[in-house]
């Protein structure tokens, strides 16, 4: 897995992670090197992050938000099965704990590649929490990876029932309906999403997709440019390059297919006369 990829789930599990903690009630919230070690951590310094929470476990071993914060420090760091060890510790100590079971379900599904672990675990965060809209977009996630799409779908019509203007699981639906050829639904939930969330590239991409499907190859083409303008990614230059090849060749075919009927209907104009 690339170090994009990496920070990104650092990024959201963090966030998560920072949510838990400050609902603690404990002496660890008072203690600076708590906040110190969170900021390290966000900062990308997770050698320093992992030595400040180690330290902080010898004070306080029963704290399940010190083992979780822990356990993203060894992601950084490239340790998997360490960070899925301290995670498991933390479940542990609290069998509640909603974000380190997040956790322990996408290592689950993205690192050991056990979709059926994953889906288990999300559906018991379901179980403990059945409002929250997260819950369900994530088990859609692992059971579109299973091919259950119809599921996944079902998962995140129940997830945009809970939290509407869910810009993520709109962008995941659309591309299970594009999956699914169903591309005018799909159009829809990717402009949906980028009206709550212009900067989401998975959504610009599917509108681009949809728009090639539907012809309109100009605004297909546009998606893509303003894709190609955020990143230099081969794949927007390939189908920018791909959309407008099928663009010219459609623009001969046209103009042959005008020709050709122009040159009929001549021809039935002057056959009465003959």
């Amino acid at each position: 897995m690339g170090v994009r990829a990496w920070l990104a789930i650092l990024a959201v599990l963090a966030g998560i992670g920072f949510s838990s903690a400050a609902a603690s009630d404990t002496a660890l919230l008072s203690d600076q090197r708590w906040e110190q070690a969170r900021k390290d951590l966000a900062k990308g310094k997770a050698a320093e992050a992992k030595a400040e929470f180690e330290s902080l476990l010898n004070r306080y071993p029963n704290e399940a938000d010190l083992q979780l914060f822990l356990g993203m420090a060894l992601l950084r760091l490239r340790d998997p099965r360490a960070a899925e060890a301290a995670v498991r510790k933390a479940i542990a100590l609290n069998p509640q704990h909603v974000d380190a079971r997040t956790f322990l379900a996408w290592i689950e599904l993205e690192v050991r590649g056990d979709v059926d672990a994953a889906i288990s675990e999300y559906q018991k965060i379901i179980e403990l929490h059945p409002e929250l809209p997260d819950a369900y977009s994530n088990l859609a996630v692992a059971q579109k990876r299973k091919g259950e799409l119809d599921r996944a779908v079902a998962n995140l019509n129940r997830a945009l029932e809970r939290k509407p203007n869910f810009a993520s699981a709109l962008t995941t639906r659309g591309g299970i309906l594009a999956e699914q050829d169903k591309w005018a639904e799909a159009r829809r939930d990717f402009e949906a999403a980028l009206k709550l969330d212009p900067r989401d590239d998975g959504a610009l991409y599917g509108l681009a997709q949809a728009r090639r499907e539907s012809r309109d190859y100009a605004g297909a083409q546009s998606a893509l440019s303003e894709l190609i303008s955020r990143s230099p990614n081969f794949v927007y230059w390939l189908e920018w390059g791909r959309i407008g090849l099928i663009r010219y060749w459609w623009a001969l075919l046209s103009a042959a297919i005008a020709l050709a009927l122009r040159g009929r209907f001549k021809k039935a104009r002057l056959e009465p006369n003959g």
